[in-house]
């Protein structure tokens, strides 16, 4: 171990911006912490590159960045390819696979090894057979933020062609090198109690294998804004992506069935609100005039958004975590969610309103009661933001987070 108890640690994140997803809020407010906490912290990260705070040094691992969102499944020009991995990463997406978590691991190692020697890694999600590579060298643990192999199932469920399903199946491929991966690591993590019950399964490895390091909240950041008027009809809901598991076309079904009943509007926030899957939904349902898609927004805006809004909701089918929930409830506004993977356990203690997934009539008359119950709305976003403070900041998981490195070192 480096300079006594002061950690030297490696994070990796394949894609790292987070305007694509939770990877990048995770490895921004993971790294900060651990930096708090006195430890030297380097972030290794393909493209979108994340934003880091200062004294963070990233490390840049690029890639063709074959999924930019300005140029989706581009064709990069031949002077582009620079050795094997470029053109196996092509291939892959030529093929309909999705190469990313297996070329970024193939290339970390190389750019990880003229930075010295670390004391652990810290795997984001990727799970790639590079990762091997490394543990030769310096103890590797990864975060599984939830089991791509249910994303795959849902997805599967809902494919109404066969040409489809070998579509899917294809895409989805990578989950068997993730599991072979998570076999041989020393210890994986899991953002949940659920999460480590998921993640075990999946993989195959016991759960006593499995840490659980909760995400967190910059509670700062996502506050209560004093002087900001609720819109007494409006919903929101927050979504990086309109995957099935999120259950945004159920939600739009339950938003056609409130609104026969009484105005409501639904704001969605993120690239899931743009998606196809919404638009279809919005279509069938007949709700245009009821639905805002923001598409991707900073956060102080997201923010501001909150502050506008009665109610937010969580139409989830599953979730190895939820950091909307946490935001949404660090931000004082009343919470619809459904009990789906690890939401109970971040909305419990009367802190939100659960209901089954997939269920738009039960999500409609949950979102009715509260609209109409401005009384249980206080209540209830007292008890998120005071839950989400008490249990879930980043220096929280960064604590956490410490014990697991530890332990794997002093193990190796």
């Amino acid at each position: 171990m480096s300079g006594g108890d002061r950690l030297r640690i490696a994070l990796l994140t394949y894609r790292g911006h987070p305007e694509v997803g939770g990877q990048g809020v995770y490895v921004r407010y993971l790294s900060r912490a651990l930096l708090e906490a006195g430890h030297d912290v380097e972030v290794f990260s393909g493209p979108p590159y994340p934003e880091l705070d200062p004294g963070v040094r990233l490390n840049r691992v690029p890639s063709l960045d074959l999924y930019r969102p300005a140029d989706p499944f581009r064709r990069p020009r031949r002077d582009e390819f620079g050795g094997a991995i470029d053109v196996l990463e092509y291939a892959l997406m030529c093929t309909g696979g999705f190469p990313e978590p297996l070329t970024f691991s193939l290339r970390a190692p190389r750019v990880l090894a003229t930075r010295g020697r670390f004391d652990i890694v810290h795997d984001n999600q990727c799970l790639g057979y590079g990762l091997l590579a490394m543990a030769r060298r310096t103890p590797v643990i990864a975060t599984v933020h939830h089991p791509i192999v249910v994303d795959r199932d849902i997805a599967l469920a809902g494919a109404g062609s066969r040409r489809e399903r070998v579509r899917l199946r294809r895409w989805y491929g990578f989950v068997r090198m993730q599991a072979r991966v998570a076999r041989r690591l020393p210890r994986l993590v899991a953002v949940s109690a659920r999460g480590r019950r998921d993640v075990a399964a999946a993989f195959g490895v016991p759960e006593g294998r499995v840490r659980v390091v909760p995400n967190g909240v910059d509670t700062e950041l996502f506050r209560p804004l004093r002087g900001h008027r609720r819109s007494p009809h409006r919903v929101i809901a927050v979504a990086s992506s309109d995957m099935p598991t999120k259950g945004l076309d159920v939600l739009i079904e339950a938003i056609a069935k409130l609104g026969t009943e009484r105005p409501v509007e639904l704001v969605l926030v993120g690239a899931g609100g743009t998606g196809e899957r919404v638009r279809a939904a919005v279509r069938r349902f007949g709700v245009g005039r009821s639905v805002t898609a923001t598409g991707r927004v900073d956060v102080l805006d997201m923010v501001e958004l909150y502050a506008s809004a009665a109610v937010a909701v969580v139409p989830s089918l599953y979730e190895g975590f939820s950091l909307p929930a946490l935001e949404a409830m660090s931000c004082g506004v009343p919470l619809v969610a459904t009990r789906a993977g690890a939401i109970p356990q971040l909305a419990g203690d009367g802190a939100a309103v659960l209901v089954p997934p997939g269920d738009a009539g039960a999500l409609a008359a949950a979102l009715g009661m509260l609209l109409d119950d401005p009384v249980r709305r206080a209540a209830l976003g007292r008890a998120g933001r005071d839950r989400v403070v008490r249990r879930f900041s980043w220096a929280v998981a960064a604590h956490a987070a410490l014990d697991v490195y530890r332990e794997v070192v002093r193990r190796c």
